[in-house]
């Protein structure tokens, strides 16, 4: 009997011991890693150290996916920090200005990784080096208001060899919604120049906001953006000038009604170089007082309440010399004239990008014509002078 009492009780502290041993394991946790377990932490800095040409309008990062950061500096070699911010989770720091060209930037500082073990953040790279840094400017300022056929234009000072590059970097937000396309034209004033006009004319009221992150583009052939440029505007009320020469008459039509109708006299159609061109024209600027002068005619005079609708010498402006046309025949060198009265009325209403639009000659408005021809093509073929 004491012998199987005896196995009995061994029996039982050997259960008992098990017990034991299966708690102690349970709350050391088996599934807790161990030092040598957890993953080794790395920094990863972008630019990578050492490299060139970098652009500068690039953020600058560095990142411990397996840690956290303990403190980044991003200087210049003037010591000068460059700014910057911790992403909330600690894992990442990024610049929040951008860089300047042509320098060497350094970091500095340290991390944590998961395993306490601390970890250097230290590199340098260095920024690019323009052969040109070239200006972009847009032709509509903030809170202006302008026309319904106004196209938005960026003339650069230089050319632009990569045009695919630059027009990644463009942007258009409208409030309400608008197709449209920027187009490259030919070179002018010693530069690229690229416009973006809609489908159809812009929907009066609209607001617009450009965005042009040019600052850090690569131009191609070693050039680079000089600045980022940006606008909002709006579009005005929707005044369309309806011109046919043949009517002898002017009419304004405003938010589809009718305003005005005024007697007019077009160019001479015996003369193709007196001619008004058919086509949509665009508004461009406006003279209280404008002097016109043309060796070719034999006259130099200053006549008043002129509006350009075209680069090639065309206004509606007044002229009391051909009163007594106006209405009945055309006998000008190309421009749209108005009384006196009728001219300053029309003045008054008109903004910068309202159309005109001119039917009934036989020569049409084309490139050779200035600035904003944009109109004279279909919109399939506008779209044809995009670079992408």
């Amino acid at each position: 009997m004491r012998r199987i009492l005896l196995v009995v009780a061994v029996l039982l502290v050997g259960v008992l011991g098990v017990a034991s041993l299966a708690t102690v394991a349970t709350a050391a946790g088996p599934d807790a890693p161990s030092p040598s377990s957890l993953p080794v932490a790395s920094v990863l800095l972008q630019p990578v150290a050492g490299a060139v040409d970098v652009s500068p309008a690039e953020p600058a990062t560095v990142a411990v996916p397996d840690g956290t950061l303990d403190g980044v500096t991003l200087t210049g070699p003037d010591g000068t920090a460059v700014a910057g911010a911790v992403a909330d989770d600690g894992r990442s720091w990024s610049t929040t200005a951008d860089l300047a060209y042509d320098t060497t930037y350094t970091w500095a500082g340290t991390a944590t990784g998961a395993d306490g073990a601390p970890l250097p953040v230290a590199g340098s790279f260095t920024t690019a080096a323009p052969a040109d840094v070239v200006r972009g400017v847009l032709n509509i300022g903030d809170d202006r208001t302008v026309g319904v056929a106004a196209p938005i234009e960026i003339q650069f000072d230089a050319h632009v060899e990569d045009r695919a590059a630059v027009e990644r970097a463009l942007s258009v937000e409208t409030s309400v919604p608008v197709e449209g396309s920027w187009g490259w034209l030919p070179d002018e004033n010693g530069g690229s120049r690229v416009h973006w006009r809609p489908a159809e004319y812009w929907p009066a009221g609209t607001r617009v906001t450009v965005t042009a992150d040019l600052y850090g583009v690569p131009y191609g052939d070693g050039a680079y953006g000089r600045a980022d440029v940006t606008s909002t505007f709006g579009i005005g009320r929707a005044q369309i000038v309806r011109a046919d020469v043949n009517s002898h008459r002017m009419l304004v039509i405003r938010d589809g009604v009718q305003v005005a109708d005024y007697p007019a006299s077009y160019g001479l159609s015996g003369d193709p170089d007196r001619t008004t061109r058919s086509g949509i024209h665009v508004v461009s600027e406006r003279f209280t007082d404008k002097r016109m002068v043309s060796e070719r005619y034999g006259y130099d005079l200053v006549e008043k309440w002129a509006v350009r609708i075209s680069n090639n010498g065309e206004f509606i402006h007044a002229n009391p010399a051909s009163a007594s046309a106006q209405g009945s025949s055309n006998v000008t060198h190309g421009c749209v004239n108005l009384s006196t009265a009728d001219a300053q009325a029309y003045y008054d209403t008109a903004l910068y990008g309202d159309p005109v639009e001119v039917t009934g000659t036989d020569v049409p408005l084309a490139s050779r014509d200035g600035d904003i021809w944009d109109w004279t093509l279909s919109y399939d073929q506008w779209r044809g002078l995009s670079a992408l």
